[in-house]
Protein backbone atom coordinates (compact mmCIF):
# COMPACT_ATOMS: atom_id res chain seq x y z
CA UNK A 1 0.00 0.00 0.00
CA UNK A 2 1.37 3.22 -0.59
CA UNK A 3 1.95 5.74 1.71
CA UNK A 4 0.65 9.47 -0.20
CA UNK A 5 3.45 12.02 -1.07
CA UNK A 6 3.60 15.44 -2.42
CA UNK A 7 3.34 15.17 -6.03
CA UNK A 8 7.55 16.95 -6.25
CA UNK A 9 10.19 15.81 -3.78
CA UNK A 10 13.22 18.48 -4.22
CA UNK A 11 16.28 18.09 -2.08
CA UNK A 12 15.81 21.90 -0.66
CA UNK A 13 13.04 24.61 -1.78
CA UNK A 14 13.43 25.50 -4.89
CA UNK A 15 15.93 29.34 -5.22
CA UNK A 16 12.76 30.48 -6.81
CA UNK A 17 10.48 29.37 -3.94
CA UNK A 18 13.16 31.08 -1.24
CA UNK A 19 13.92 34.52 0.01
CA UNK A 20 17.32 35.63 -1.46
CA UNK A 21 17.85 37.09 2.34
CA UNK A 22 20.71 35.86 4.99
CA UNK A 23 17.91 34.09 7.42
CA UNK A 24 16.69 32.26 4.52
CA UNK A 25 20.13 31.21 2.69
CA UNK A 26 21.11 29.70 6.32
CA UNK A 27 17.98 27.68 6.75
CA UNK A 28 18.47 25.78 3.32
CA UNK A 29 22.37 25.21 4.40
CA UNK A 30 20.91 23.61 7.92
CA UNK A 31 18.34 21.56 5.69
CA UNK A 32 20.54 20.46 3.14
CA UNK A 33 23.12 19.62 6.32
CA UNK A 34 20.98 17.73 7.89
CA UNK A 35 19.67 15.78 4.62
CA UNK A 36 23.19 14.26 4.50
CA UNK A 37 22.37 12.51 7.38
CA UNK A 38 19.26 10.99 5.60
CA UNK A 39 19.15 8.18 3.65
CA UNK A 40 20.56 9.24 0.34
CA UNK A 41 17.50 10.39 -1.69
CA UNK A 42 15.66 12.06 1.03
CA UNK A 43 14.13 15.41 0.66
CA UNK A 44 11.77 17.75 1.36
CA UNK A 45 8.39 17.83 -0.19
CA UNK A 46 7.20 21.50 -1.75
CA UNK A 47 5.19 22.31 1.62
CA UNK A 48 8.79 21.43 3.69
CA UNK A 49 7.88 17.91 5.04
CA UNK A 50 10.06 15.19 5.07
CA UNK A 51 10.53 12.29 2.65
CA UNK A 52 12.27 9.14 2.71
CA UNK A 53 12.15 6.76 0.62
CA UNK A 54 9.26 8.50 -1.38
CA UNK A 55 7.31 8.78 1.32
CA UNK A 56 6.06 11.31 4.29
CA UNK A 57 7.73 11.06 7.25
CA UNK A 58 4.10 12.48 8.52
CA UNK A 59 2.06 9.56 7.13
CA UNK A 60 4.42 7.19 7.94
CA UNK A 61 3.99 7.72 11.49
CA UNK A 62 0.11 8.02 11.04
CA UNK A 63 0.16 5.03 9.49
CA UNK A 64 2.80 2.87 11.72
CA UNK A 65 3.13 4.77 15.17
CA UNK A 66 5.87 6.08 16.81
CA UNK A 67 8.60 5.03 17.35
CA UNK A 68 9.10 3.07 14.70
CA UNK A 69 12.01 1.98 13.06
CA UNK A 70 12.42 3.19 9.10
CA UNK A 71 14.29 1.52 6.74
CA UNK A 72 14.95 3.24 2.54
CA UNK A 73 15.38 -0.17 1.00
CA UNK A 74 16.81 1.43 -1.67
CA UNK A 75 19.30 2.65 -0.12
CA UNK A 76 20.14 -0.03 1.56
CA UNK A 77 20.19 -2.23 -1.81
CA UNK A 78 22.48 0.66 -3.04
CA UNK A 79 24.63 0.28 -0.11
CA UNK A 80 25.41 -3.53 -0.89
CA UNK A 81 26.32 -3.26 -4.31
CA UNK A 82 28.41 -0.50 -3.50
CA UNK A 83 30.44 -2.55 -1.37
CA UNK A 84 30.26 -5.93 -3.46
CA UNK A 85 30.88 -4.31 -6.60
CA UNK A 86 33.77 -2.12 -5.50
CA UNK A 87 35.76 -5.11 -3.62
CA UNK A 88 34.89 -7.16 -6.84
CA UNK A 89 36.69 -4.68 -8.97
CA UNK A 90 39.63 -4.66 -6.68
CA UNK A 91 40.02 -8.01 -5.94
CA UNK A 92 38.45 -10.05 -8.16
CA UNK A 93 38.31 -13.04 -5.90
CA UNK A 94 36.32 -12.01 -3.23
CA UNK A 95 33.38 -11.84 -1.38
CA UNK A 96 31.52 -9.30 1.12
CA UNK A 97 29.72 -10.55 4.24
CA UNK A 98 27.18 -9.14 6.10
CA UNK A 99 27.91 -8.52 9.85
CA UNK A 100 24.63 -9.16 11.08
CA UNK A 101 24.82 -8.47 14.37
CA UNK A 102 23.90 -4.80 13.51
CA UNK A 103 20.80 -5.51 11.85
CA UNK A 104 19.70 -9.36 12.73
CA UNK A 105 16.13 -8.75 10.73
CA UNK A 106 15.01 -11.45 8.80
CA UNK A 107 13.50 -9.05 6.32
CA UNK A 108 17.68 -7.72 5.84
CA UNK A 109 18.67 -11.01 5.66
CA UNK A 110 16.60 -11.76 2.93
CA UNK A 111 17.54 -8.23 0.99
CA UNK A 112 21.17 -8.73 1.18
CA UNK A 113 21.19 -12.40 0.37
CA UNK A 114 19.18 -11.28 -2.93
CA UNK A 115 21.83 -8.67 -3.56
CA UNK A 116 24.31 -11.70 -3.46
CA UNK A 117 26.00 -11.24 0.26
CA UNK A 118 27.18 -13.66 2.34
CA UNK A 119 26.07 -13.34 6.26
CA UNK A 120 28.30 -13.14 9.19
CA UNK A 121 26.59 -14.41 12.38
CA UNK A 122 27.25 -14.72 15.61
CA UNK A 123 24.55 -16.80 17.73
CA UNK A 124 22.22 -19.44 17.22
CA UNK A 125 19.49 -16.50 16.97
CA UNK A 126 20.98 -14.68 14.37
CA UNK A 127 21.59 -18.61 12.04
CA UNK A 128 18.24 -19.18 12.96
CA UNK A 129 17.04 -15.69 11.51
CA UNK A 130 19.34 -15.88 8.57
CA UNK A 131 18.18 -19.79 7.15
CA UNK A 132 14.78 -18.29 7.86
CA UNK A 133 15.53 -15.66 5.27
CA UNK A 134 16.46 -17.86 2.26
CA UNK A 135 20.55 -16.90 2.98
CA UNK A 136 22.40 -19.94 1.48
CA UNK A 137 23.94 -22.12 4.30
CA UNK A 138 26.95 -22.59 2.56
CA UNK A 139 27.55 -18.55 2.71
CA UNK A 140 27.39 -18.19 6.33
CA UNK A 141 30.41 -17.38 8.10
CA UNK A 142 29.70 -18.28 12.00
CA UNK A 143 31.42 -16.01 14.78
CA UNK A 144 31.26 -16.16 18.71
CA UNK A 145 33.92 -15.92 21.39
CA UNK A 146 31.80 -18.78 23.65
CA UNK A 147 30.22 -20.59 21.04
CA UNK A 148 28.18 -23.22 23.19
CA UNK A 149 27.71 -27.31 22.04
CA UNK A 150 24.20 -26.32 20.47
CA UNK A 151 25.20 -23.60 18.55
CA UNK A 152 28.08 -25.64 16.83
CA UNK A 153 25.84 -28.37 16.44
CA UNK A 154 23.54 -25.71 14.64
CA UNK A 155 25.90 -24.72 12.51
CA UNK A 156 27.44 -27.60 11.34
CA UNK A 157 24.14 -29.80 10.77
CA UNK A 158 22.72 -26.84 8.83
CA UNK A 159 25.99 -26.85 6.10
CA UNK A 160 27.73 -23.52 7.57
CA UNK A 161 30.29 -22.91 4.67
CA UNK A 162 33.21 -21.14 7.62
CA UNK A 163 33.47 -21.61 11.32
CA UNK A 164 35.88 -18.69 13.02
CA UNK A 165 37.50 -20.45 15.69
CA UNK A 166 37.88 -17.94 18.72
CA UNK A 167 39.32 -20.45 21.20
CA UNK A 168 41.17 -23.84 21.69
CA UNK A 169 37.67 -25.01 23.24
CA UNK A 170 35.84 -24.25 20.02
CA UNK A 171 38.27 -27.12 18.35
CA UNK A 172 37.40 -29.60 20.88
CA UNK A 173 34.29 -29.03 20.60
CA UNK A 174 34.17 -28.92 16.87
CA UNK A 175 36.18 -32.35 16.78
CA UNK A 176 32.98 -33.98 18.79
CA UNK A 177 30.43 -32.57 17.02
CA UNK A 178 31.65 -33.07 13.07
CA UNK A 179 30.61 -36.26 11.78
CA UNK A 180 33.37 -38.50 11.04
CA UNK A 181 32.39 -38.77 7.57
CA UNK A 182 32.55 -34.87 7.03
CA UNK A 183 35.06 -31.86 7.20
CA UNK A 184 33.72 -28.69 8.74
CA UNK A 185 36.13 -25.50 7.31
CA UNK A 186 37.19 -23.12 9.63
CA UNK A 187 39.41 -19.76 10.42
CA UNK A 188 41.51 -18.64 12.68
CA UNK A 189 40.39 -15.58 14.51
CA UNK A 190 43.64 -13.27 15.07
CA UNK A 191 43.77 -10.58 17.11
CA UNK A 192 46.87 -8.66 16.02
CA UNK A 193 47.27 -6.31 19.02
CA UNK A 194 45.98 -2.97 17.48
CA UNK A 195 43.89 -0.52 19.41
CA UNK A 196 41.88 1.69 16.59
CA UNK A 197 40.70 5.22 18.00
CA UNK A 198 37.08 4.30 19.07
CA UNK A 199 34.87 3.54 22.23
CA UNK A 200 36.34 1.00 24.55
CA UNK A 201 32.77 -0.95 24.21
CA UNK A 202 33.50 -1.86 20.35
CA UNK A 203 37.46 -1.82 20.32
CA UNK A 204 38.05 -5.27 19.48
CA UNK A 205 41.74 -6.04 18.16
CA UNK A 206 43.81 -4.68 21.22
CA UNK A 207 46.16 -6.74 23.44
CA UNK A 208 43.63 -8.22 26.13
CA UNK A 209 40.52 -8.35 23.82
CA UNK A 210 38.13 -10.88 25.02
CA UNK A 211 37.86 -11.84 21.51
CA UNK A 212 40.16 -14.23 19.00
CA UNK A 213 43.83 -15.52 19.99
CA UNK A 214 47.20 -13.66 19.97
CA UNK A 215 49.43 -14.07 17.51
CA UNK A 216 51.47 -16.73 18.88
CA UNK A 217 48.31 -18.63 20.12
CA UNK A 218 47.11 -18.81 16.57
CA UNK A 219 50.01 -20.44 15.51
CA UNK A 220 49.51 -23.11 17.89
CA UNK A 221 45.74 -23.06 16.75
CA UNK A 222 47.10 -23.26 13.01
CA UNK A 223 49.53 -26.20 13.78
CA UNK A 224 47.01 -28.11 15.44
CA UNK A 225 44.00 -27.42 12.87
CA UNK A 226 46.81 -28.72 10.17
CA UNK A 227 46.49 -32.24 11.69
CA UNK A 228 43.00 -32.54 12.45
CA UNK A 229 41.06 -35.26 10.26
CA UNK A 230 37.71 -33.10 10.87
CA UNK A 231 38.86 -29.79 10.72
CA UNK A 232 39.52 -27.61 7.36
CA UNK A 233 41.70 -24.99 7.83
CA UNK A 234 40.91 -22.82 5.03
CA UNK A 235 42.89 -19.47 6.42
CA UNK A 236 42.38 -16.71 9.36
CA UNK A 237 40.23 -14.12 10.24
CA UNK A 238 41.03 -10.34 11.75
CA UNK A 239 39.11 -8.02 12.88
CA UNK A 240 39.51 -5.35 15.20
CA UNK A 241 36.10 -3.54 15.79
CA UNK A 242 33.64 -0.96 14.55
CA UNK A 243 32.43 2.42 14.23
CA UNK A 244 36.79 3.23 13.12
CA UNK A 245 37.16 6.41 11.32
CA UNK A 246 40.89 6.37 10.16
CA UNK A 247 41.95 3.77 7.51
CA UNK A 248 45.13 2.92 9.24
CA UNK A 249 44.39 0.40 11.13
CA UNK A 250 42.73 -2.26 9.12
CA UNK A 251 46.14 -1.58 6.89
CA UNK A 252 48.26 -3.04 10.36
CA UNK A 253 45.69 -5.30 10.57
CA UNK A 254 46.11 -7.52 7.40
CA UNK A 255 49.90 -6.68 7.44
CA UNK A 256 49.87 -8.75 11.21
CA UNK A 257 47.98 -12.00 9.93
CA UNK A 258 50.14 -11.74 6.46
CA UNK A 259 52.99 -12.98 8.98
CA UNK A 260 51.22 -16.13 9.90
CA UNK A 261 51.74 -17.72 6.23
CA UNK A 262 49.82 -18.28 2.98
CA UNK A 263 45.96 -19.44 2.87
CA UNK A 264 43.24 -19.64 1.03
CA UNK A 265 41.03 -17.39 2.64
CA UNK A 266 41.63 -13.71 4.77
CA UNK A 267 38.94 -12.88 6.52
CA UNK A 268 39.78 -9.06 7.04
CA UNK A 269 36.24 -8.30 9.09
CA UNK A 270 34.53 -5.09 8.94
CA UNK A 271 34.74 -2.19 11.42
CA UNK A 272 34.34 1.28 8.90
CA UNK A 273 32.63 3.69 10.91
CA UNK A 274 29.02 5.67 10.11
CA UNK A 275 28.39 8.86 9.81
CA UNK A 276 25.83 9.57 12.56
CA UNK A 277 26.71 13.66 13.33
CA UNK A 278 28.07 16.70 11.42
CA UNK A 279 31.31 16.24 12.71
CA UNK A 280 31.56 12.57 11.73
CA UNK A 281 33.78 12.22 8.68
CA UNK A 282 34.53 8.38 7.98
CA UNK A 283 35.83 7.27 5.25
CA UNK A 284 33.75 6.52 1.98
CA UNK A 285 33.05 2.75 1.04
CA UNK A 286 35.55 3.57 -1.62
CA UNK A 287 38.70 4.96 0.47
CA UNK A 288 38.14 2.03 2.59
CA UNK A 289 38.66 -0.57 0.00
CA UNK A 290 41.56 1.19 -1.75
CA UNK A 291 43.45 0.85 1.88
CA UNK A 292 42.54 -2.83 2.17
CA UNK A 293 42.98 -4.03 -0.86
CA UNK A 294 46.36 -1.94 -1.36
CA UNK A 295 47.31 -3.74 1.57
CA UNK A 296 46.54 -6.80 0.79
CA UNK A 297 48.31 -6.87 -2.81
CA UNK A 298 51.32 -5.84 -0.59
CA UNK A 299 51.12 -8.64 1.68
CA UNK A 300 48.90 -11.54 0.82
CA UNK A 301 48.88 -14.28 -2.25
CA UNK A 302 47.34 -12.97 -5.39
CA UNK A 303 45.43 -15.77 -5.66
CA UNK A 304 43.76 -15.73 -2.03
CA UNK A 305 39.97 -15.41 -1.23
CA UNK A 306 39.30 -11.88 0.52
CA UNK A 307 36.25 -11.75 2.71
CA UNK A 308 35.06 -8.26 4.20
CA UNK A 309 32.64 -8.05 7.00
CA UNK A 310 30.55 -4.66 7.26
CA UNK A 311 27.93 -4.01 9.55
CA UNK A 312 27.52 -0.47 11.28
CA UNK A 313 28.93 0.80 7.90
CA UNK A 314 26.46 -1.34 5.80
CA UNK A 315 22.93 0.02 7.33
CA UNK A 316 23.11 3.04 9.51
CA UNK A 317 22.59 5.64 7.56
CA UNK A 318 19.69 2.98 5.56
CA UNK A 319 17.68 3.59 8.76
CA UNK A 320 15.46 6.51 10.47
CA UNK A 321 13.69 6.28 13.61
CA UNK A 322 10.04 8.39 13.81
CA UNK A 323 9.17 9.37 17.48
CA UNK A 324 6.23 11.80 18.30
CA UNK A 325 6.64 14.41 20.69
CA UNK A 326 5.02 14.20 24.30
CA UNK A 327 6.08 16.84 26.42
CA UNK A 328 8.14 19.72 25.80
CA UNK A 329 9.92 22.01 29.24
CA UNK A 330 11.10 25.15 28.42
CA UNK A 331 13.63 26.13 30.00
CA UNK A 332 17.67 25.77 30.60
CA UNK A 333 18.11 22.98 29.01
CA UNK A 334 14.99 22.97 26.98
CA UNK A 335 13.43 18.89 27.68
CA UNK A 336 11.62 17.30 24.49
CA UNK A 337 10.50 13.95 25.81
CA UNK A 338 9.31 11.48 22.98
CA UNK A 339 7.44 8.07 23.45
CA UNK A 340 10.80 6.25 22.86
CA UNK A 341 13.87 6.33 24.10
CA UNK A 342 16.31 3.47 25.30
CA UNK A 343 14.21 1.02 24.62
CA UNK A 344 15.03 0.79 20.88
CA UNK A 345 17.92 3.06 21.26
CA UNK A 346 20.92 2.20 23.51
CA UNK A 347 23.42 3.23 21.89
CA UNK A 348 23.48 6.95 23.65
CA UNK A 349 23.70 5.21 27.33
CA UNK A 350 25.89 2.21 25.94
CA UNK A 351 28.37 3.93 23.83
CA UNK A 352 27.75 8.14 24.52
CA UNK A 353 27.20 7.95 20.68
CA UNK A 354 25.18 11.49 19.65
CA UNK A 355 22.59 11.60 16.96
CA UNK A 356 21.41 14.68 15.33
CA UNK A 357 17.38 15.11 15.15
CA UNK A 358 14.49 16.81 13.17
CA UNK A 359 11.16 18.14 13.44
CA UNK A 360 9.90 16.01 9.98
CA UNK A 361 7.70 19.23 9.33
CA UNK A 362 9.70 21.90 10.04
CA UNK A 363 13.20 20.44 9.25
CA UNK A 364 16.53 22.01 10.34
CA UNK A 365 17.27 25.39 12.24
CA UNK A 366 15.60 26.09 15.31
CA UNK A 367 16.82 26.22 19.26
CA UNK A 368 19.27 23.70 21.30
CA UNK A 369 16.94 21.34 23.22
CA UNK A 370 17.79 18.19 24.53
CA UNK A 371 16.02 15.43 23.19
CA UNK A 372 15.26 12.52 25.87
CA UNK A 373 13.36 9.98 26.05
CA UNK A 374 10.36 8.34 28.38
CA UNK A 375 11.97 5.32 30.57
CA UNK A 376 12.48 5.87 34.47
CA UNK A 377 16.25 6.63 33.54
CA UNK A 378 18.16 9.78 33.89
CA UNK A 379 20.55 8.29 31.47
CA UNK A 380 17.29 7.67 28.66
CA UNK A 381 18.73 10.92 26.55
CA UNK A 382 18.38 10.48 22.73
CA UNK A 383 20.74 13.96 22.03
CA UNK A 384 21.77 17.08 23.67
CA UNK A 385 22.06 20.15 22.33
CA UNK A 386 20.35 19.14 19.24
CA UNK A 387 18.39 22.07 17.36
CA UNK A 388 14.66 21.42 16.86
CA UNK A 389 12.82 24.07 15.43
CA UNK A 390 9.43 25.08 17.62
CA UNK A 391 8.99 21.34 18.90
CA UNK A 392 5.38 21.05 20.14
CA UNK A 393 3.98 18.26 21.69
CA UNK A 394 2.14 15.68 18.75
CA UNK A 395 5.44 16.86 16.43
CA UNK A 396 7.26 13.43 14.67
CA UNK A 397 10.64 13.79 15.33
CA UNK A 398 13.01 12.25 12.61
CA UNK A 399 16.60 10.66 13.96
CA UNK A 400 19.13 9.99 10.84
CA UNK A 401 21.38 6.99 11.21
CA UNK A 402 19.65 4.61 12.92
CA UNK A 403 20.08 1.56 10.99
CA UNK A 404 22.54 -0.09 13.08
CA UNK A 405 22.57 -1.58 16.28
CA UNK A 406 19.19 -0.13 17.34
CA UNK A 407 17.13 -2.96 16.34
CA UNK A 408 19.17 -5.08 17.53
CA UNK A 409 19.44 -3.69 20.98
CA UNK A 410 15.68 -2.86 21.29
CA UNK A 411 14.18 -4.26 24.82
CA UNK A 412 11.62 -3.83 27.06
CA UNK A 413 12.70 -1.60 30.02
CA UNK A 414 9.39 0.00 31.59
CA UNK A 415 7.49 -2.98 29.45
CA UNK A 416 8.10 -1.00 26.75
CA UNK A 417 7.16 -2.78 23.57
CA UNK A 418 9.71 -2.76 20.78
CA UNK A 419 8.76 -0.95 17.76
CA UNK A 420 8.24 -2.11 13.96
CA UNK A 421 10.14 -1.97 11.18
CA UNK A 422 8.93 -0.84 8.17
CA UNK A 423 10.58 -0.97 4.72
CA UNK A 424 9.77 1.79 2.14
CA UNK A 425 10.54 2.59 -1.63
CA UNK A 426 9.45 4.45 -4.42
CA UNK A 427 6.43 5.82 -1.87
CA UNK A 428 5.46 2.53 -0.77
CA UNK A 429 5.85 1.39 2.71
CA UNK A 430 5.56 -2.02 4.45
CA UNK A 431 5.74 -3.54 7.58
CA UNK A 432 8.65 -6.37 8.16
CA UNK A 433 8.59 -6.76 11.66
CA UNK A 434 5.24 -5.93 13.41
CA UNK A 435 5.39 -3.80 16.98
CA UNK A 436 5.18 -5.67 20.05
CA UNK A 437 1.88 -5.84 21.73
CA UNK A 438 1.48 -6.00 26.00
CA UNK A 439 -0.06 -9.60 24.82
CA UNK A 440 3.80 -10.38 23.87
CA UNK A 441 5.08 -9.30 27.17
CA UNK A 442 2.99 -12.17 28.88
CA UNK A 443 3.39 -14.55 26.28
CA UNK A 444 6.70 -16.61 28.16
CA UNK A 445 4.69 -16.65 31.50
CA UNK A 446 3.82 -19.25 32.75
CA UNK A 447 0.33 -19.62 34.63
Amino acid sequence: MAVPVAPTAQPHPSPEATETSETSQASEASQAALLGLFPPGSALAEDGGLVIGGCRATDLAERFGTPALIVDESALRDRARRYARGLAARWANSRVAFASKAFPCTAVYRLLAEEGLSIDVASGGELTLALAGGVDPASLVVHGNAKTDAELRMAVEAGAGLVVIDNFDDIDRLERIVPGSAEQPVLVRVTPGIRPDTHAAVATGQEGSKFGLTLPQARKAIARLRGSDRLRLDGVHVHIGSQILDTDPFARAVEAVAGLGAFAVYDLGGGLGARYTYDDHPPSVEEYLDTLVGAARRVLPADAQIVIEPGRSMVAEAGVTLYRVVTVKRGEPTFVAVDGGMGDNLEVALYGQRFEATVVTRVGGGDPCHLVGRHCESGDSLSTGVRLRDPRPGDVIAVPATGAYCFSLSNNYNGALRPPVVFCADGDARAVVRRETYDDLLRRDIA
